[in-house]
């Protein structure tokens, strides 16, 4: 069994070795031998759950990462393999959400030139254009999906056109079965593009962004398989 130093675990990945501590502190690798002097004696089955460790973080976030190498190490593998499923879970429903957006964009897109969609339009009767209830809009409103303005003298909510194109664009993922906080995420995003027309631009950006957190699953997947191919239990790693 080759032994390894902190430095040279680190220096594989351009971190620090106080890092390398800190992460074997927090369980994510499993725990060190230690010299009589008290220096850690790290191995290869080290530096392979640091890879797996890393991978995870690109492919899934430092929480989710963190989580699966604890239940590894206290030898609930089922627990690590549901934190991993929950995050394909997650890319899977991203992807889906982008087709929904595109389809929804598209949708917004023809109809952007349409007369009706200009103007301020009072609650019912943005109500009444989507065929929805002024309480599903207060619900909408909630939820953080739409913003309204306020008339000053009346405090009646007033929505102008882009509050008329979030609705619709609400109105359409919801009829998709997408829940509330799910649609607000959406819906603040197309603000944050600045309309439709921007969003439809910004859309090759996010398949790129999903293509690669696809490809970097794969890798963690692989990483992991690395890791626990001396099997399963905890107890073999070392031998």
């Amino acid at each position: 069994m080759t032994s390894l130093r902190p430095s040279h675990l680190a220096r594989e990945h351009g971190i620090s070795t106080q890092a390398v501590r800190n992460y074997e502190r927090d369980g994510f690798l499993p725990p060190a031998a230690r010299t009589p002097t008290g220096y850690r004696i790290y191995t290869e089955r080290h530096a392979a759950a640091l890879r797996a460790y890393l991978a995870l973080v690109a492919a899934h976030g430092h929480d989710p990462a963190g989580r699966v190498m604890t239940a590894l190490h206290a030898g609930e593998v089922d627990r690590a393999l549901a934190v991993i499923a929950d995050g394909h879970g997650r890319f899977l429903r991203d992807r889906d959400t982008l087709d929904q957006v595109r389809r929804a964009i598209g949708h917004l897109t023809a109809h952007r030139e349409h007369p009706e969609v200009s103007g301020v339009r009072s609650i019912g009767e943005l109500a009444h254009r989507l065929r929805l209830s002024p309480a599903t809009l207060r619900t909408w409103e909630r939820a953080g999906i739409l913003v309204p303005a306020r008339d000053r003298a009346t405090g009646h909510r007033i929505f102008r056109a882009g509050d008329v194109r979030d609705a619709e664009l609400a109105h359409l993922l919801r009829r998709g079965g997408y829940p509330l906080e799910r649609i607000a995420t959406v819906v603040e995003q197309v603000r944050t593009a600045g309309g439709t027309d921007e969003l439809a631009a910004a859309l090759d950006g996010w398949q790129q962004a999903l293509t690669a957190r696809g490809l970097a699953m794969l890798r963690a997947a692989a990483r992991l398989d690395d890791y626990l191919r001396p099997g399963i239990s905890p107890e073999t790693w070392d031998r």
